[in-house]
């Protein structure tokens, strides 16, 4: 359902993705993982089509990102992090805005404002201006926007920033339940995130794939311990 194959992305001469490759299946839910400057963002960005890839596909479910953007669009359902939203809009302008946008009939549109409205717990935030709303409930109606058009494949940048420990626990569940009939590219930098939300662990690291596997094997990399795991993955002695 998420594909990238051989992906490089150039600066110059620089490497910010170099020759990367993996393939997540449908019900799965992976964490994507690296230090910063890892060139985690950029493979994203190339995944979700804000980026165009110097070589190699980048593909979601089954489409090509780059030579059919607006279907690979259609798939997709994207979180980034502190992403851009209408802070004059309320959430609900705001979503029906994207689901129009999206060309939603008005009953499904209305239906899917319903199924978001309450896992992603806005209700009290449905009508209040975006511009005024607290970080983790901008996060909030950020999660509802990419749930919005029932999409196959997600894609979510550190998702739980700025939520509090029930909202974290909320998201948490929502990912595990949306995760077993669909796809999740989950990026984050907390490995408690990992451990309650992943079944597989994708670390990349100067541009390059450095583990593939679940989060114990991860674990087990670095004596049980995911810190010392990260460290001795993406440090050279």
């Amino acid at each position: 359902m998420i594909e990238a194959v051989d992906l490089c992305k150039y600066y110059g001469s620089f490497a910010a993705v170099d020759h990367l490759s993996f393939t997540i299946r449908r019900g799965e839910v992976a964490a994507f993982l690296g230090p910063n400057g890892a060139g985690k963002s950029t493979t994203m960005k190339v995944l979700t089509g804000y980026l165009s890839p110097t070589s190699g596909t980048a593909r979601l479910a089954g489409v090509d990102v780059v030579q059919d953007r607006v279907r690979a669009a259609q798939k997709l359902g994207y979180l980034p992090e502190n992403g851009p939203l209408y802070p004059e809009m309320t959430a609900r302008e705001l979503l029906t805005f994207f689901g129009e946008a999206r060309g939603l009939a008005s009953g499904q549109l209305q239906q899917r404002l319903d199924f978001v409205t309450e896992e992603c717990d806005l209700g009290e935030l449905l009508d209040k201006p975006i511009g005024t709303c607290s970080k983790g409930q901008k996060q909030r109606v950020g999660m509802a926007q990419a749930l919005l058009h029932d999409p196959e494949v997600l894609i979510l940048d550190e998702p739980t920033t700025g939520l509090d420990p029930n909202q974290i626990r909320h998201v948490r569940e929502l990912v595990k339940k949306l995760g077993q009939t669909r796809t999740i590219l989950l990026s984050t930098h907390l490995f408690q995130e990992v451990e309650a939300m992943a079944g597989r662990v994708l670390l990349v690291n100067e541009g390059r794939l450095a583990f593939d596997g679940t989060p114990a094997e991860f674990k087990a990399k670095g004596g049980g311990q995911m810190d010392q795991a990260f460290h001795n993955l993406t440090t050279h002695a």
